[in-house]
């Protein structure tokens, strides 16, 4: 296969204009973003997500920006040509632009991405200025922001009534006006995406927000049935890894209890000629 060229927030654009669609996925480790790498995922978003998938926290909101970095340094080793997200975690951004500034510049001299999220729009529009300014690429995220979850009633669809969803097309007006580069909806209806799509000329993600936008994202744990505590209706399931792998240590447990592992052929044998040698030595230990 022909090797890729790198995938810049250019190339994501271009494929907006031409209506060639996004793909987008998260990823917390090496092992897993050198898959993304090879099946030629678009982009790959270090989510504040590994906080559930990774730690199992009960919420993002426990998530430091030292982990974030960790993982974000492990996912662009992985996946040279993929265009790699930073995910801003709570409060890493929410306390000043200068706070913002100082952490999304983390990202790109410590981690090597290719920009950094965050949450929220009209509300953050001044810290969404000060990163740009700065030179960093900017997503935009809203609808359900998992941060402010508790803002929201809870972990709800958003934009279901008129007056919420002229709310969250103010805030994705905004959001590109103040010249962030990429927009992502979750859990918004497809109608409200869709509009929201043709509207702004930057390239709009989905996350539960129906097929219109110009790409989508998914979790990597939902996509392949490794997560288990619950799974969004938006998620279609492509391997239960889970399965796989819960079989493969009780087929483990099972050979140890009854002694047929390991066998032979997975030890390492005495050269040859050795193995007298060896009985005379142990003679010597009677």
């Amino acid at each position: 296969m022909e090797k890729r060229k790198k995938v810049t927030i250019l190339t994501l654009q271009a494929m907006k204009e031409r209506g060639e669609k996004i793909s987008w996925l998260t990823s917390y480790d090496y092992p897993t973003a050198q898959f993304a790498e090879a099946a030629r995922v678009d982009m790959l978003l270090v989510g504040d997500s590994l906080g559930m998938c990774v730690y199992g926290y009960e919420s993002t909101v426990p998530v430091t920006m030292d982990q974030c970095i960790v993982h974000s340094e492990a996912v662009r080793r992985a996946a040279p040509t993929a265009f790699v997200m930073g995910d801003m975690p709570f409060m890493s951004y929410q306390k000043s632009d200068e706070n913002a500034v100082a952490n999304a510049g983390r990202f790109l001299k410590e981690a090597g991405v290719d920009a950094v999220k965050l949450e929220g729009g009209v509300r953050v529009i001044s810290r969404i200025k000060a990163i740009l300014d700065a030179g960093i690429v900017v997503c935009g995220h809203i609808g359900l922001t998992p941060q402010s979850s508790g803002q929201l009633g809870g972990h709800k669809a958003q934009g279901r009534t008129v007056e919420s969803a002229k709310l969250l097309i103010e805030d994705a007006l905004a959001i590109e006006q103040a010249g962030a580069q990429l927009l992502l909806l979750e859990a918004v209806p497809p109608e409200v995406a869709g509009f929201i799509t043709d509207k702004l000329s930057i390239p709009v993600f989905g996350i539960g927000a129906g097929a219109d936008c110009d790409g989508q994202l998914l979790i990597v744990s939902d996509l392949i049935g490794q997560f288990q505590a619950f799974t969004p209706k938006f998620v279609k399931q492509y391997a239960n890894i889970a399965e796989v792998i819960t079989g493969a240590m009780s087929e483990y447990i099972r050979d140890i209890k009854a002694g047929t592992f390991p066998a032979s052929e997975h030890c390492y044998h005495m050269l040859k000629g050795e193995e007298e040698k060896f009985k005379q030595l142990v003679k010597k230990y009677e």
